[in-house]
């Protein structure tokens, strides 16, 4: 395999024939996965009810042409010879490409057409089971479903990588380069930090002003308010659309058809300005790669954490920041008269930073409670994996950790252990590139604002186009954004540091600290 390089270092050569046929089978690849990522849009957003199983089977099909192409050995034979290759030339972006190919290349072909054909079965039977299990807010009715998610995982992670732990092979689908041990290590240190900062605030603080937001709010009114949002932060409608789904995400097929959707519900404004803002910063790196090295895996973001970076960085770091606030006031006032007329900027940047008195649910928790939902999660799917404790022991110790690191303790499963779907779909490692993106973005931003000195008084007048020209550059660009096998030297890079959880808890600190009064 490719070793990692960086600008300047001996790599492959640039006039190679054998990457110019590789290229070609990747950027193939890349446009069926496109045409996966519009048929997900579609079913999500325009498909009617009844085509459920005709898409099913469309679905079932691009998947087993996508597998056929993407374990071709005529791509091994070629990363092979462009191995061979190395030293002949100096194109460390070539040499990336390769080195991200022959990664993932050798997951999928590791991974058997038995084990791939069991998962995809149990991934429907796993998650309706936990659907009824949630219903009924019983835990054991999913249990066994998740027993078999355990097993199988464990399969497929001694294929990959028997020498290495169950759950870094599976983390590294989704950040790659990092460990449980790295994970460890950070996650402690934010659970140190904000434990007794969440406590604090609960005790001695004093909680915003928040019942001037509580109303009706015209849904059309805000998706007219969250589109001008969305344009002004620099989404492009010529590259993109933005419609509604049940659950916001953001998606398509292409950096110039990329599918971002939000969601609005009439009892509350804020969820859906968040969630406009947050799915922004997915499409804004969506569409800001850069073009030249079109459908090779250098040009893809640089793990899912790294990608929840830009859309926190959007929602968190600008949005719940005082300019944004300055900027937002009178879009409000406007679209929405019944608000008081009197509030000022202040106001609404108090509002919107409340911490919540009782943090039961994940998807609405605050920038202070939300790190801990994650650590909880992490901890008990990463013991799980690795056979530290059962699938039994879950609902105990998930109130135990709730009450230890929250304060609060759910009433039931389907407010504790049930809430989230992930477990349903197998997907352990994912919930730490959440606060992972947290992170990076709060680091990401520190660094933006040193080159951009008048940022908060752009911000304030709804000027936002050098924050994301910075981005564009820095992350989205293949120049630096996906070049790096890490998010680590990725920011080392961009930050002068590789991943410093210190910088998000400092941030919380001063700025909780100074909101509630501490």
């Amino acid at each position: 395999m490719a070793t990692a390089v960086t600008p300047g270092e001996v790599a492959i050569a640039p006039s190679s024939k054998a990457f110019t046929a590789l290229s070609e089978k990747l950027k193939e690849i890349q446009a069926f996965s496109g045409i996966s990522g519009l048929l997900g849009w579609d079913e999500m957003v325009m498909m009617p009810a009844g085509a459920a199983g005709s898409r099913g089977a469309q679905k079932s099909a691009l998947a087993g042409l996508l597998h056929e192409r993407k374990s071709d050995p005529a791509i091994g034979e070629l990363l092979e010879q462009l191995q061979r290759e190395e030293g002949q030339g100096a194109d460390a972006f070539r040499a990336a490409a390769v080195r991200e190919a022959a990664r993932e290349y050798r997951k999928v072909t590791a991974v058997t057409k038995d084990l791939a054909k069991r998962e995809a079965e149990h991934e429907t039977e796993a998650y309706q089971t936990w659907v009824k299990a949630r219903q009924a807010s019983n835990f054991s009715l999913f249990a066994p479903a998740l027993e078999k998610w355990v097993a199988l995982r464990r399969e497929r992670a001694a294929l990959i990588d028997p020498g290495k732990p169950v759950y870094d092979v599976l983390l590294d689908d989704y950040q790659p380069g990092l460990t449980s041990a790295r994970l460890d290590s950070i996650f402690d240190q934010v659970k140190a930090g904000l434990v007794p900062l969440l406590a604090d605030l609960r005790a001695r603080g004093t909680p915003p002003d928040t019942a001037w937001l509580k109303g009706e709010f015209d849904t059309d009114a805000q998706a007219a308010l969250c589109r001008e949002i969305a344009l002004t932060l620099g989404f492009d409608l010529e590259k993109g659309r933005l419609d509604v789904s049940v659950h916001p995400f953001t998606g398509g097929a292409h950096p110039t058809d990329v599918r971002m959707t939000t969601r609005f519900k009439k009892d509350s404004l804020l969820e859906g300005l968040t969630g406009t803002v947050h799915e922004t910063g997915h499409a804004l790196y969506e569409q800001g790669r850069n073009l030249e090295y079109d459908g090779l895996p250098v040009n893809e973001a640089a793990g899912m954490g790294v990608h929840e970076s830009q859309s926190l960085l959007w929602e968190r770091m600008v949005g719940l920041g005082r300019p944004f606030a300055a900027y937002l006031l009178p879009k409000i006032k406007a679209a929405f008269p019944q608000l008081p007329q009197d509030r000022t900027a202040e106001d609404l940047y108090r509002a919107v930073n409340e911490v919540l008195p009782r943090s039961l649910i994940r998807v609405e928790a605050d920038e202070v409670t939300y790190p801990l939902h994650i650590i909880l999660r992490y901890e008990l799917e990463s013991e799980l994996v690795r056979g530290d404790i059962s699938v039994d022991q879950l609902p105990e110790l998930w109130n135990k950790k709730m009450k230890e690191y929250l304060g609060v303790e759910p009433e039931s499963d389907a407010q504790g252990v049930l809430q989230d779907v992930h477990w349903s779909y197998g997907l352990f490692g994912y919930f730490p590139t959440y606060s992972l993106g947290a992170m990076m973005a709060a680091q990401i931003f520190e660094a933006a604002r040193k080159d951009l000195p008048d940022f908060e008084a752009e911000a304030a007048a709804g000027n936002f186009s050098k924050l994301k020209a910075w981005l564009n550059k820095n992350i989205h660009q293949v120049e630096v954004g996906s070049l790096y096998p890490s998010a680590d030297e990725l920011l080392e890079k961009v930050t002068g540091s590789p991943l410093d959880p210190s910088i998000l808890l400092e941030h919380l600190k001063s700025k909780y600290s100074e909101l509630y009064g501490l």
